[in-house]
């Protein structure tokens, strides 16, 4: 079933999405929720179906055992959401209802002796609290609990304001309370977790629903030198485009593409450096070859025409002598680009859902670590902002451990430039520009390397 990642793909982008991400994507774009399994459908419908939606995500938790309290606080953390910081008036308030031993903090431990007033106390604090958005109710079996008479107060105070879900712990001893619950609409789960995954559920769904209208920026662009280029390869055959031919697509979409040009021949090459200025890369043109440094058909920093020259020939020898059925002569020469930090952006065409991109930190991050993110074209500038802070690796991005701080925005510009190519052309089946060159605020990123493959099926029509 997973048609891209079970193809040897010639791309970055092309192996590590799969027919799941992509419904993964979707279901983002369109705001429906997605459940991992059959439990969770049915736990987070209950909370959609019988709470409010939240106004942001801070959490008050209301418990009589300091564990399952815990358990909550940490589940709330690890989910995204926030244990909300209570106002000191709340404080204040409990104080004066609860027991002394009583915790006034979040989570607010009602202690093992609970009574339903005390619940109730508890709940009303935690709704008049404006910097409550939601509320999670823990009960446990102890000696002097009241499921049933628990579950009536809750519901008797409850003002459909902010959502409330409870957590009743325990088997038969608080099965009356449960049926309580049900009968109040208010949803119940085993376990505090279940209970802050369905409320985390309904913070997405309720930023999913206040999001502002999507607004896709189309950029200056010469879409007519990109259709001759694609024109001219389909014509010709060249479905998997070479490197120069790629980046002369993304100088059309201006992108920040070094100096460069396809030469067949070791003078050609010295007269190219020579034009364009040391020090040069030089990499092999081959449609037979994809990767190129594997078999030393990429040589950097090529500071002299002897080097130049020599660097050619060596190639040539070299790869012939490795690939003797490749067809082999021209070579790449492209100014060397600076250093920076390098990231990966690409994309891969779904069946279904079109045009997927992909971001990612390079080398390891990508390689090792799979850590990139996904989202269906065309994209608007937060979405792009959005892949980038989805990454695990973004705060490296930031400056973290010490390093350099790189321009965030220039990347996100970027990524809105490839969703317009990709959007724009729909005989680009997949692509990865591998790697961009991201240097610090105000230095536009440079294009290392692009590669881009085209439909067949275009082709055949």
């Amino acid at each position: 079933a997973n048609r891209t990642s079970a193809r040897a793909a010639s791309s970055h982008t092309g192996s590590l999405a799969g027919a799941d991400i992509a419904y993964g994507a979707a279901f983002r774009r369109s705001g429906i929720i997605r459940a991992a399994t059959f439990e969770s459908l049915f736990d987070y419908s209950a909370a959609l179906a019988m709470q409010p939606l939240p106004k942001g995500n801070r959490v008050a938790i209301i418990t009589n055992a300091g564990g399952p309290g815990i358990m909550a606080a940490d589940a709330v953390e690890n989910s995204g959401l926030q244990v909300a910081q209570l106002a000191g008036t709340t404080a204040s308030a409990l104080r004066e209802k609860l027991p002394a031993a009583a915790s006034v903090g979040n989570p607010i431990d009602v202690l093992g002796d609970a009574d339903p007033e005390r619940y109730a106390e508890a709940l009303d604090a935690a709704q008049d609290d404006d910097s409550v958005d939601a509320i999670i109710v823990i009960l446990t079996p102890q000696a002097m609990t009241q499921p049933a008479e628990t579950a009536r107060a809750i519901a008797g105070r409850l003002r459909g304001v902010k959502p409330v879900l409870a957590s009743f712990m325990g088997g038969l001893d608080v099965m009356p309370g449960r049926d309580e619950l049900v009968e109040a609409s208010l949803p119940d789960y085993p376990s505090p977790e279940r209970a802050v995954a369905a409320l985390k559920a309904m913070c997405d769904y309720a930023d999913w629903r206040r999001m502002p209208p999507r607004v896709v920026a189309r950029f200056p662009v010469n879409r007519h030198r990109v259709e001759r280029i694609l024109h001219r390869c389909v014509r010709t055959g060249e479905l998997q485009m070479g490197e120069a031919a790629a980046k002369d697509v993304m100088r059309a979409y201006n992108f920040n593409v070094p100096a460069g040009r396809l030469i067949s021949s070791a003078e050609d090459a010295v007269d190219t450096a020579v034009k364009i200025g040391f020090p040069v890369a030089m990499k092999i043109a081959s449609p037979d070859i994809v990767h190129k440094s594997d078999l030393g058909g990429v040589k950097l920093n090529l500071a002299t025409p002897g080097e130049v020259r020599d660097a050619y020939d060596l190639m040539m020898l070299r790869i012939g002598r490795a690939m003797p059925e490749a067809r082999l002569g021209n070579v790449y020469v492209e100014k060397m680009c600076p250093r920076g930090r390098e990231v990966i952006l690409g994309m891969t065409r779904d069946p279904q859902f079109g045009p997927m991109l992909m971001f990612g930190l390079g080398g390891i991050f990508v390689e090792i670590m799979k850590d990139v993110t996904f989202h269906l074209a065309p994209i608007t500038a937060d979405e792009a902002l959005e892949m980038l802070r989805n990454t695990k690796s973004y705060r490296l991005l930031e400056g973290a451990r010490g390093g350099d701080r790189v321009d965030i925005w220039a990347i996100a510009d970027c990524l809105q430039r490839l969703s317009q190519l990709v959007t724009d052309f729909p005989e680009i089946e997949e692509m990865d520009i591998n790697p961009l060159m991201v240097g610090a605020v105000g230095a536009a990123p440079v294009v290392a390397d692009a590669r881009i493959r085209l439909s067949q099926k275009r082709n055949a029509s």
